[in-house]
């Protein structure tokens, strides 16, 4: 009998003590799992997540459908199916083939199978972005096919990396995934017997009862009343003074006095508030107000590279006399390339101070992450990584969870390579021919694949065995921003590339992870991911090329009709950083040539910050309330705050110390029984409102009833006027 324990004893369980006490150590081999019900609320669930959830992209407020709405949904219709449809077998004509509409009970193999070929749907499809930008912003034409092939083998591309990293990150016991445990928690939960408290409701009729009343309230903000979405009370009394404004704006300003009543803006950018713990509340409330009170605004009224010339919040970049920059200005029109002269005689390109220091929060949240995982929790990830290399090649690896999945079919590795070499070959005759409208070359395709194999065991490590999710981000903007300036559309395809890669293979094998707890077989999984990525992948690019074919206007703010949500905050920092990083290059606006090179400081102080954390810890161990100090938390708290604006912040913070200082205290037991299902309820009937007033009624060009609450902004215009004297920009008055 083989064993794991924390000591050299062996036992017949996981050698991590979380596992052993969340993941069974037993299997039903004769459960179903690719069953008639799945090949049927499968595709019909991913297809309308996919759906709703790239609607929601170019919304002005984004909306969630957190991962067990989809696994709470699931399990209602797949119990329903298996209550109500015939178990006899049907025969397919013309072949020896039957199956059963109903194998028997809706069972958890088949519950998680469902949920995860539904969830494909839900990360959306990566450089999606970059065909809505070439097409919206730069004006030029993109071609259905070759961008539907991009963008299908974007998707797919990384999971023939997973296949090369499997035995590593998934069979081996001391790869275990924090948060896959939760996963598993909910699902063993779902299937157990919960009987109803007498004179209360179960926790299903508590979530479908705030489902209907989130949607029945979410039409007043959704289609009614979008102003009270961002409420900014000092701006209807000062309504021609540009600092009153500033002040009070909860959209391009300090969001003083105000205020949303909009779910959606509450927990669309960050996520819901109900679902954090106080700490990360904390934590991220330091890093708003440090950038948005105290950084941002010395920087400005010190007017630090002429700040005071331009907006103090705002998406928008700026030439040197604030209006906004002329990107086509600079541009050689016919192959969207930089023209050095053109720009020479033009002007260099200028930010808002808050979208400056965004970026700079951003360089800084990079190295804290690393340097804050190995201060804090190096050491223990370096003792597995040597247990698990030391056991990798002897029986000591061999779990109670690897002997169990040894009655399944592995996955043949050939598979994954046939994946990985067609889909590069895909990619680079997407890319090379059809024009090159994608501007990227072979080689660049090559180096991003390269540079997403150097970095995707590391980043897996640190997910696995830490929870800590680690993207490459800027690091893929800075790499091809130096070697091949001036392609603003290369930059994009080179970043949502690596982005992809690294996120579809450290995706697939944590789904996987799940599987291998799960016991389903592999090539069931490997199946259901395939589909469901191929399916989503469709209806994503569909609904983009539907609605950029549509819809009028979209994603230019100043030219929608009154009340129309389409106005892309997402797409425009997607522009944004295709022209800092693609158009002009790192070397122009930062380092050696531009005006702000000093931002690269961020770097090296997001580097030492965790280390002052962990030296104050060792000096004063006593002192609790440092170990709740999280560096990369408070620096990654601010990167949302260019779209989604102090208002929304304000309100998610009011929100999670409501739910997390007086609900979770006072009504405890409540708050462990229903508070996640609120969380979820609240987002679920948004997401359905948004769906069907985009359907319906804003299809047809009717946002709402004509009034002054229709406004999707906060009335508080002059708020991204400049402050500075003598600065004549449109819509502003000269101060």
């Amino acid at each position: 009998m083989l064993v794991c324990t924390d000591g050299d004893e062996i036992t017949d369980d996981s050698p991590i003590e979380q596992v052993r006490l969340t993941v069974p150590i037993t299997d039903d081999p004769t459960l179903p799992t690719l069953t008639f019900r799945t090949w049927v609320l499968g595709p019909i669930t991913c297809t309308i997540l996919a759906f709703i959830l790239q609607l929601s992209a170019y919304r002005q407020n984004v909306f969630n459908i957190p991962g067990i709405c989809v696994q709470m949904l699931i399990v209602i219709l797949g119990k329903s199916m298996a209550a109500t449809l015939p178990s006899k077998l049907v025969r397919v004509p013309g072949t020896s083939w039957s199956f059963s509409m109903n194998p028997g009970p809706f069972n958890i193999k088949e519950h998680v199978l469902l949920s995860i070929l539904a969830s494909t749907g839900s990360g959306g499809a990566y450089n999606i972005p970059t065909l809505v930008v070439r097409k919206l912003y730069y004006h030029k034409y993109i071609s259905f096919w070759p961008g539907l092939l991009m963008i299908m083998t974007t998707q797919l591309l990384g999971y023939g990396f997973a296949g090369i990293f499997m035995k590593f990150l998934v069979y081996n016991p001391y790869m275990w995934y924090p948060f896959t445990l939760l996963d598993v928690s909910s699902y063993r939960a779902f299937h157990e017997v919960e009987v109803r408290p007498k004179r209360g409701i179960t926790k299903l009729q508590f979530f479908l009862v705030v489902t209907v009343a989130s949607f029945a309230y979410a039409m007043i903000p959704g289609y009614f009343f979008p102003s009270i979405g961002a409420l900014s009370f000092v701006c209807l009394f000062w309504k021609n003074s540009v600092i009153a404004q500033l002040i009070g704006s909860g959209r391009n300003g300090f969001g003083i006095a105000s205020f949303s009543f909009d779910w959606n803006v509450v927990s669309g950018f960050l996520a819901s508030p109900l679902a954090f713990p106080l700490s990360t509340i904390i934590n991220t409330s330091i890093g708003f107000i440090l950038v948005l009170y105290i950084i941002c605004p010395i920087s400005y009224w010190t007017n630090w590279n002429n700040a005071r010339h331009f907006p103090f919040l705002s998406l928008k970049l700026l030439d040197n006399t604030g209006q906004e920059y002329n990107v086509p200005r600079v541009l050689n029109e016919s192959d969207l390339t930089f023209n050095e002269k053109s720009y020479e005689s033009y002007s260099k390109l200028y930010m808002s101070v808050v979208l400056l220091y965004i970026y700079g929060t951003g360089f800084a949240s990079i190295a804290a992450s690393l340097s804050h995982f190995i201060v804090f929790h190096g050491r223990d990830v370096w003792q597995q990584f040597k247990r698990a290399c030391g056991n990798s090649n002897n029986s000591t690896s061999e779990d109670v969870h690897n002997r169990l999945m040894k009655k399944y079919n592995p996955i043949p590795q050939w598979w994954f390579f046939a994946i990985m070499v067609s889909t590069i070959a895909l990619l680079i005759f997407s890319c090379e021919g059809f024009g090159k409208q994608f501007q990227l070359p072979y080689w660049g395709i090559l180096l991003a694949c390269l540079l997403v194999m150097i970095f995707i065991l590391p980043l897996g490590v640190l997910q696995a065995t830490n929870g800590q999710y680690i993207t490459l981000d800027i690091i893929p903007e800075i790499l091809i921003g130096y070697i091949y300036p001036g392609k603003p559309i290369a930059n994009m395809v080179f970043k949502e590339l690596c982005l992809s890669i690294q996120s579809q293979a450290l995706t697939f094998i944590g789904d996987f992870k799940l599987a291998h707890y799960m016991k389903i077989p592999p090539k069931s999984m490997f199946v259901a991911q395939i589909i469901g990525t191929i399916i989503s992948t469709i209806v994503s690019f569909a609904t983009t090329w539907w609605l950029i074919s549509t819809v009028e206007n979209m994603c230019e703010p100043k030219k929608l009709p009154k009340g129309s949500p389409w106005t892309c905050p997402g797409m425009t920092i997607t522009y944004d950083i295709s022209v800092i990083w693609g158009v002009m290059g790192p070397k122009r606006m930062f380092f050696p040539d531009g005006i702000y090179s000093k931002l690269y400081y961020f770097f090296l102080i997001g580097a030492i910050t965790p280390l002052l954390i962990w030296v104050l810890l060792k000096l004063f161990p006593e002192k609790g309330w440092i170990k709740s100090i999280n560096i990369p938390i408070i620096l990654i708290g601010p990167t949302a705050l260019a779209a989604a604006g102090s208002v929304t912040y304000w309100s998610w913070i009011f929100v999670g110390i409501v739910s997390n200082l007086i609900v979770y205290r006072k009504y405890k037991h409540w708050w462990g029984r229903y508070n996640y299902l609120l969380s979820y309820g609240l987002d679920l009937g948004v997401a359905l409102q948004a769906l069907l007033t985009s359907m319906t009624v804003q299809m047809s060009g009717v946002y709402g009833v004509n009034w002054w609450g229709l406004d999707v902004g906060d009335h508080c215009p002059l708020a991204q006027c400049p402050t500075a004297p003598g600065v004549s920009v449109d819509g502003c008055p000269v101060l």
